[in-house]
């Protein structure tokens, strides 16, 4: 009996799959758990539509990084911190206030986890920051820890 996989199963198959198995074992576990549907012509044809808008979806998510990644590709955002002798700061930058400072001055929608620290910034000067805006979409920016008197 062929039957479309609706979740990822260790030893059948990806979602979305077509596979083979025994009729038992599709009538009496893999449809009553709700981890696959028979492979009816309309079920295909509703795996169809729905492969066909995720492939447009991931297009559009494509397209949208590579636009940002444009826009921001070697800008620098400036953000200020409260800093000790030596320019240490006294907490210090995380990722958070990284991507809210970019918003900030660029108008972008970028979300904290987008920004790549490997540890949170605890000095002034300037720094490459990397923003992971898609799985293929990569690109830099500098940011400059500013002291402020406070």
């Amino acid at each position: 009996m062929k039957v479309i996989l609706l979740m990822d199963h260790e030893k059948l198959g990806k979602q979305g799959e077509v596979v083979t198995v025994k009729p038992g074992y599709a009538r009496n576990y893999l449809v009553p758990q709700g981890l696959a549907v028979p492979a009816t012509k309309s079920n295909l044809k509703n795996l169809e539509q729905q492969l066909a808008a995720a492939a447009k979806r991931v297009q559009r998510e494509l397209n949208e990084a590579q636009e940002t990644a444009g826009k921001l590709s070697d800008q620098t955002v400036t953000v200020t911190a409260r800093a000790g002798a030596g320019g240490r700061l006294f907490g210090s930058i995380t990722a958070q206030q990284v991507a809210e400072a970019i918003n900030q001055a660029y108008g972008t929608n970028l979300d904290r986890r987008r920004v790549h620290l490997p540890e949170p910034l605890r000095q002034v000067g300037t720094h490459q920051v990397e923003l992971r805006l898609h799985p293929e979409v990569r690109t830099q920016v500098n940011v400059e820890v500013v002291a402020v008197e406070g």
